[in-house]
């Protein structure tokens, strides 16, 4: 099977300054912790009518949460949802435009088997894949596995051997061993092989959960090494555009340091966003939102770096901030306690088509 350059089957690469897509779709009411009627309903028609209506308005990319257990209460938010390996592979089958991402926590599949699924999934899109992988912060979900939650950098050096096991995977020809801390591979073998050459593997970095304080890197710099070390892409939230730059630029020089060619490396921001003609409604709006889901009381502060918000001419320029920050794409949650889908409607038609 011959393999292509995945600028040529995958959006997420396109020369579009800023892309666009989805977050959260594959879980029950998406991003709203409300019980207000209209929200999203967790079922196979809404989220592939979500997933089209995305392509019509040319979005790079859809990107479901991982989430294994929900968060109780009233509305059990994030409780009901698709598997990301499944609902990737339903996507794939059922659109034929956007980028279709598999969140994937570490700790929770073997990278046997997310090697073998991944690529089934790739040649179902027709080499629109990308993986995005996440080593667990909730602990309740790690332990639901039978595993004790791993110390912050035994994660990320798990992470590191797994995303190894993996490329081989895709990459050889031959049946290979691997011997590591983590993981034992006696005779590793997939074929066939993904459509996308290489196919596209994004690590993740967050600010640590502080209720206080600005944001001013996407990560730690142990995590921004590992990015630019092993990674095709980097996904972060809760950072200013300032921040943003300086992550950027780092994880940008460690590639270059270790002989790595970052001409087409890339990154994608998780945001908030609430659209209202009154900054303080709409900032108390995503404050109580934000508040419930996280269990926190967030500062001003805090919430101003993973926050977008005000009228729409306030939202553009914070968005064209980013841009110039060297922000690629954008995956949006929608921080409201109202009705989504009336943002969903002033976000796409108001803010959006004025940012590039």
């Amino acid at each position: 099977m011959t393999q292509v350059a995945r600028s040529g089957t995958n959006p997420v690469f396109n020369d579009r300054k800023l892309k666009l897509g989805t977050f959260g779709t594959n879980l029950d009411r998406g991003c709203a912790i409300s019980s207000i009627d209209g929200v999203l309903e967790i079922n196979w028609p809404n989220t592939v009518t979500l997933a089209k209506i995305s392509a019509e308005m040319d979005f790079e990319a859809l990107v479901p949460i991982g989430r294994w257990h929900g968060f109780g209460g009233k509305t059990n938010f994030n409780g009901p949802g698709f598997e990301c390996f499944a609902w990737a592979a339903g996507m794939s089958a059922s659109t034929r435009y956007s980028g279709i991402f598999v969140t994937s926590h570490v700790p929770t599949i073997h990278p046997v088997m997310a090697a073998k699924q991944a690529a089934a999934i790739d040649h179902i899109s027709n080499g629109r894949f990308a993986l995005n992988i996440v080593t667990g912060w909730n602990r309740p979900e790690i332990e639901m596995f039978g595993t004790p939650m791993m110390e912050h950098d035994d994660r990320y050096e798990c992470a590191v051997e797994w995303l190894q096991v993996i490329k081989q995977l895709w990459t050889r020809d031959e049946m290979f061993d691997f011997e590591g801390r983590f993981f034992h591979i006696k005779k590793g073998y997939l074929e066939p092989k993904p459509i996308q050459n290489p196919c596209p593997i994004w690590l993740a970095t967050n600010a640590e959960r502080l209720s206080t304080g600005q944001a001013d890197s996407g990560g730690s710099e142990f995590a921004l090494t590992r990015v630019g070390k092993i990674a095709d892409g980097w996904m972060t939230h809760s950072v200013s555009p300032q921040g943003f730059r300086r992550s950027w630029d780092f994880i940008l020089q460690v590639g270059r340091d270790h002989g790595r060619d970052m001409s087409g490396f890339d990154n994608v921001l998780y945001h908030h966003i609430n659209v209202n003609e009154d900054r303080n409604e709409a900032l108390a709006d995503s404050k109580t939102f934000l508040d419930l889901y996280y269990s926190a009381d967030y500062s001003k502060e805090r919430l101003e770096s993973w926050l977008t918000y005000g009228s729409p001419r306030d939202c553009i320029e914070h968005l064209r901030q980013f841009k110039a920050s060297g922000c690629r794409r954008i995956t949006f949650r929608i921080s409201t306690m109202g009705d989504p889908m009336e943002q969903f409607r002033r976000v796409t038609q108001e803010v959006l088509p004025f940012v590039n």
